[in-house]
């Protein structure tokens, strides 16, 4: 059950291990993107997480932030730093393609807020990783890097195949059902969900705006915080984000809570057809974890959630999608169209009605998260399928979406079949930095090194 912190392959080491070695000197941002590189080109042909990938231009980048610190000035707190950008994410003078026809050859003109961040704090942008087509449900061309028969899942899953191949430590995706936490799940990595209106969305597609939410990837909880906490933050221009000071996450996450914490453990909807592994897994866990750990039902009210978060998704996406429909239609992929001419289809009344649900399911949270520190469950319904036809079943992520509340997935269970299951933890919303210290407490726990 336990296993190893996932690292990179280019660099035995966690982010923050890395991080401080690049602040120090004592490792070169040239010589880490030089491994990154060699790895990338030694297993992209068989992977294939790339959309955009130029060495030059990372070694570049390398180069400048390396005379930085050799000129002793100050250093972002990302100095050095290889990521990877989901190919939905702005970038100036970049190819930005949203994995579609329309999109082909799309160079923009600015950069998301994001990039903005991730260039003032020192971070190398290494390229663009593979999406499924806008974002949706029809497959790149991405394997998952454990069984290259198998799915990675999506929609970020070039993202999450990149960090758990060792080709970057550290890289971004989306989630408006299940595109950061269920390819994390499939791939062995720490996926990281925030809380809705966290991280700004400026200069990144729109499909849902109730629901587009960014995530990162990373080996493991810090990893995850210390990229996240450098991206939170407030814009003008997504009436999402709110003007306040950002959470110390990695701090949080490298701080011991008071007192070990307790693990709430929900059978979500869709349990009963997840895999016969994932359900004895999780009862092992369950006993493992011993007080920490106790089992509670979800209120009725979640069984309508899927169908909710459905709609919401459904609908938006008709509308900020038109373009692509009425533009190249016949190129579009079946998931995509069926999807847009679903949302078309959607009665005003049932969209605004669904818009109002996530207030009854946040109510219920609330009380459930009084009588524990996170919510444990699944991040997926078993390991990665077989296949590259599919990205995968949602049903285990799109209620916490709909929900706005903080998720992350942690790489501590293993099929009969040597393939990642990952473990979910959900926190309440806006409390971030106490979800990142839990789901740390446990990645220790689980690695044998909690206190």
């Amino acid at each position: 059950m336990g296993a190893e912190p996932q690292m990179t392959a280019s660099a035995p080491l966690t982010v923050a291990e890395l991080r401080d070695r690049l602040a120090s000197g004592a490792l070169d941002a040239l010589t880490l993107v030089e491994s990154c590189i060699a790895r990338i080109e030694a297993r992209e042909a068989e992977v294939g997480a790339w959309a955009w990938f130029d060495p030059d231009f990372a070694r570049a980048q390398a180069r400048t932030l390396d005379s930085y610190r050799r000129a002793g000035r100050p250093l972002g707190r990302l100095h050095g730093l290889p990521v990877g950008l989901k190919d939905v994410i702005d970038t100036k003078g970049i190819p930005t393609e949203n994995g579609t026809a329309r999109d082909k050859d799309r160079v923009p003109l600015r950069d998301a807020f994001i990039v903005e961040r991730l260039k003032q704090e020192g971070a190398i942008i290494m390229g663009k990783t593979v999406t499924t087509e806008l974002a949706f449900m029809d497959p790149g061309k991405t394997a998952n890097p454990h069984n290259l028969a198998h799915t990675p899942g999506g929609s970020s899953q070039g993202s999450a195949a990149a960090v758990a191949d060792g080709m970057v430590p550290l890289a971004i995706g989306t989630q408006t059902g299940g595109s950061v936490i269920r390819p994390a799940s499939y791939c062995g990595v720490t996926g990281f969900k925030p809380s809705f209106g966290a991280i700004p969305r400026r200069g990144v597609l729109t499909q849902s705006p109730s629901l587009d939410t960014i995530g990162v990837f990373a080996s493991d909880p810090t990893g995850a915080a210390l990229l996240a906490e450098v991206l939170f933050g407030h814009d003008p221009e997504d009436s999402a984000t709110e003007l306040a000071p950002a959470p110390a996450l990695f701090a949080q996450a490298t701080t011991a809570p008071p007192i070990p914490p307790v693990f709430g453990f929900v059978r979500p909807p869709g349990w009963e057809d997840a895999n016969p592994q994932l359900h004895a897994a999780f009862d092992e866990l369950v006993a493992a974890l011993g007080d920490q750990a106790f089992e509670m039902p979800l209120p009725p009210v979640f069984d309508a959630a899927a169908a909710q978060r459905k709609v919401i998704n459904l609908a938006e996406m008709a509308y900020h999608y038109f373009p692509y429909q009425r533009d190249t239609a016949d190129q579009l992929g079946p998931e995509v169209r069926a999807a847009i001419e679903q949302g078309n289809a959607v009665p005003a009344r049932d969209y605004q009605s669904a818009l109002d649900y996530p207030k009854l399911l946040n109510a219920a949270l609330e009380e459930m998260l009084t009588r524990c520190d996170a919510i444990l469950c699944p991040a997926a319904t078993g390991p990665a399928p077989r296949g590259l036809d599919s990205t995968g079943d949602p049903i285990f992520n799109g209620l916490w979406t709909l929900c706005g509340t903080p998720c992350i997935t942690l790489p501590l269970l293993t099929s009969e079949e040597g393939l990642p299951m990952g473990v979910q933890l959900v926190g309440t919303k806006g409390n971030d930095g106490r979800l990142m210290r839990s789901a740390q407490w446990l990645f220790n726990w689980a690695d044998g090194t909690s206190q």
